[in-house]
């Protein structure tokens, strides 16, 4: 019994501080997020993953898509930063996206970014941004920290019902 309390500590330590480093990346992101805001209008393109590398595109753009600063977060842990991206710079959006030599020696994650930048930058040209597109608000509770330990509470609480019920049945 001490070893599961000891486990269940452990765990909720782990989660605490997975929660705390996630919450230092979301400063990283939004520093340079207004660094780049204090350029001018800034076009985020991102490539989400679940179990492997995901990325975020920044791009400081003007009102023609022609890009002054790039810079990406790429990574599987919560160390991952903002990188400069300078073959990006001093070009235009809709050349880069549709240039196939340059997207060839841009790596699958970055070229998933510039195209969903792409795509925002086109939706908003033209008037058709979706609400998902400019939605930046996050449910606390649903994220991965919060869900894991709900998780292990039902464990816990599983747990406990099963020993009541044998000290129950015991009794009887």
């Amino acid at each position: 019994m001490a070893f599961t309390v000891y486990l269940g500590i452990g765990l909720v330590a782990a989660f605490l501080l997975q929660g705390l480093l996630g919450f230092v990346q979301i400063k990283n992101f939004s520093q340079n997020y207004s660094d780049m805001r204090q350029q001018g209008r800034v076009l985020i393109g991102k490539n989400p993953k679940r179990l492997q590398s995901g990325s975020l595109l920044l791009l400081s753009i003007d009102i023609d898509g022609n890009i002054q600063e790039a810079r990406i977060m790429k990574g599987v842990t919560i160390f991952a930063h903002f990188k400069p991206l300078p073959l990006l710079q001093q070009r235009n959006i809709a050349e880069v996206a549709a240039d196939n030599t340059t997207m060839q020696q841009i790596d699958k994650l970055t070229r998933g970014c510039i195209l969903n930048a792409y795509r925002n930058f086109v939706n908003f040209k033209t008037g058709q941004l979706a609400y998902d597109d400019l939605n930046t608000s996050v449910n606390i509770f649903s994220m991965p920290l919060f869900e894991k330990i709900k998780q292990f509470y039902n464990q816990i609480i599983q747990l406990i019902n099963r020993q009541l019920n044998k000290v129950r049945r015991n009794e009887l």
